[in-house]
């Protein structure tokens, strides 16, 4: 009698895989529709936040698509997916820290707006000030955003150049410029709101609350 196990048929997903490597763009398009929300959630659960989630996710599925032709077929495919997505989502989490720690020293704010020497001293001001405001607004962006933001607006980039230096499609870098861009704006007007309102409570004779600061009645 043969010890020998006959071999298990190939599952859809195999069969999809298949497909893929041969250049089949739907089949693709196929097994992201299966898996994006368990990829979704498991960048959500690390980010608590929509937007960055969803860039996670577009990058995990970009890594699976240049990985594909290394998955082992006797391994379960979405045993391997989960395993890259948190891979991906605990290298974010460090990236996202160490950069935290060093943001005052990647955004220079003299090339966010150089100051000319013409300029009069309250102009120049003016500018300090506005810069100050922008490096504020971009310390509040996702990374993946305030990353595509600066490589086109302050190192002058194009897309294609940022697409090639971030593997990614270039409407995907398009898409994180703009929805940069937005949220750039919206930054920056809550934090001059919030301003304002600091500002207003001072010149009406509101002092610090004596709770906060530690002092006694």
């Amino acid at each position: 009698m043969s010890n020998d196990q006959p071999s298990s048929p190939a599952t859809e997903t195999d069969l999809l895989i298949e497909r893929c490597l041969r250049g089949d763009q739907v089949a693709w398009e196929q097994i992201v529709r299966q898996h994006w929300r368990k990829v979704f959630n498991i960048a959500y659960k690390f980010t608590g936040r929509h937007d960055l989630a969803e860039d996670l996710t577009q990058d995990v599925f970009v890594k699976i698509f240049r990985s594909l032709d290394t998955f082992d077929r006797r391994a379960n495919f979405q045993t391997w997916l989960v395993s890259v997505s948190r891979n991906l989502c605990i290298d974010h989490y460090r990236s996202v820290r160490k950069e935290r720690e060093t943001i005052d020293r990647d955004v220079d704010p003299g090339d966010l707006a150089p100051v000319s020497p013409t300029v009069s001293p309250l102009n120049a001001l003016e500018q300090s000030d506005r810069r100050a405001l922008l490096q504020r607004g971009l310390r509040e962006l996702a990374p993946t955003l305030r990353q595509a933001v600066l490589m086109r607006d302050i190192q002058e980039l194009s897309y294609q150049e940022i697409a090639d230096r971030l593997g990614l499609p270039e409407g995907t870098v398009k898409s994180r410029i703009n929805r940069g861009r937005t949220e750039l704006a919206r930054q920056i007007s809550r934090i001059r709101q919030d301003d304002d309102r600091a500002v207003a409570a001072r010149t009406t004779g509101g002092g610090p609350d004596p709770r906060r600061s530690g002092v006694s009645g």
